[in-house]
């Protein structure tokens, strides 16, 4: 019962916050202001993760018991996460930068669409790039 309190509190949490953040914005708190609240509950919720690990159980106690005792196992799955967490991250950074420029350019020369578009898909090729690294690592486990 207590592990399905631990899981349930971060995953609550971050949803009151998202809550509380939208009610703050409408009430006239500036965006700046509401996504740092947002930075800061995701941060309280990582460290209440770190600080009270869950364990999931699967269905195979050897398999499960291995998985566990091999901390290469372990950090593997970290390496992956942060590979595509991060390359995502940078991935979003640059369609967001290169994304309106590109429909600026293309509003006033239909004729730089197809050049516009490529730098839109870099941006979105570094994500790629990030989730192909994570099945990569995965495969190797």
């Amino acid at each position: 019962m207590l592990t399905y309190l631990l899981m349930f509190i971060p995953a609550a949490f971050l949803v009151i916050s998202v809550l509380l953040c939208i009610r703050a914005y409408n009430k006239g708190t500036s965006p700046k202001k509401a996504v740092l609240s947002q930075i800061f509950s995701f941060c309280g919720v990582a460290a209440f993760c770190l600080l009270c690990p869950v364990v999931a159980h699967a269905a195979d106690a050897s398999a499960a018991a291995e998985a566990v005792n091999s901390s290469s196992a372990g950090l593997g799955y970290i390496s992956a996460g942060l590979s595509t967490g991060l390359s995502c991250i940078g991935g979003g950074i640059a369609v967001g930068g290169s994304a309106p420029a590109a429909i600026g350019a293309t509003s006033e020369d239909p004729k730089n669409f197809g050049k516009s578009i490529i730098f839109v898909a870099l941006g979105e090729g570094c994500a790629l790039y990030g989730m192909l690294i994570s099945i990569m690592i995965l495969t190797s486990l």
